[in-house]
């Protein structure tokens, strides 16, 4: 997709995505065999369920068949929210990723796995977790420390909500 595309189609459906509450993450258009697929990535700070996406969906569904900006030839409109591994990219998604762990890629070589705690503007505090028996230590890393980074998927992380249960049904 053209630079100039991309930036017309983004002109044109922002507004849409951000008056329904949202953030426009990306748009991509591809081709899968005769047929181009319109793929929106929309999220929002607490998330967007399947109602916000279904509405979005339709508002950019009608914008689009109003203009021209994807030409006269048929194409897929596919709207939906980022991956769970997606990379953080944008103040707001390391806002977004605060008490998830992550994977740093950090700028000047190396990689580190620590949960986020706190974000600020210049950059956040993580916890590293202890490795062999050691407590976990917290670290400040400036946003120019950051290569890449990306939240890593947690299938027997307890929350602490269900720790804090978990100690009352000990204690009593």
């Amino acid at each position: 997709m053209s630079t100039t595309q991309s930036e017309r189609l983004r002109e044109l459906l922002e507004p849409l995505v951000t008056s329904q509450g949202l953030d426009l993450e990306e748009i991509a258009v591809d081709s899968v065999g005769r047929k181009r697929v319109l793929r929106v990535v929309v999220d929002s700070d607490d998330g967007a369920d399947l109602d916000a996406i279904a509405d979005v969906s339709r508002a950019l569904s009608a914008k689009l068949d109003e203009t021209d900006a994807m030409g006269d030839a048929a194409y897929d409109l596919e709207v939906g929210t980022p991956g769970a591994e997606r990379p953080l990219t944008e103040h707001r998604h390391f806002v977004r990723a605060t008490d998830r762990l992550v994977k740093f890629q950090l700028a000047e070589g190396g990689e580190l796995v620590a949960r986020i705690l706190t974000v600020d503007d210049e950059g956040l505090d993580v916890e590293v977790p202890g490795v062999k028996g050691r407590k976990a230590t917290t670290r400040r890393l400036g946003f120019p420390e950051i290569g890449k980074a990306r939240v890593q998927v947690e299938f027997n992380r307890k929350d602490k909500a269900d720790t804090k249960d978990m100690k009352e049904e000990e204690e009593a």
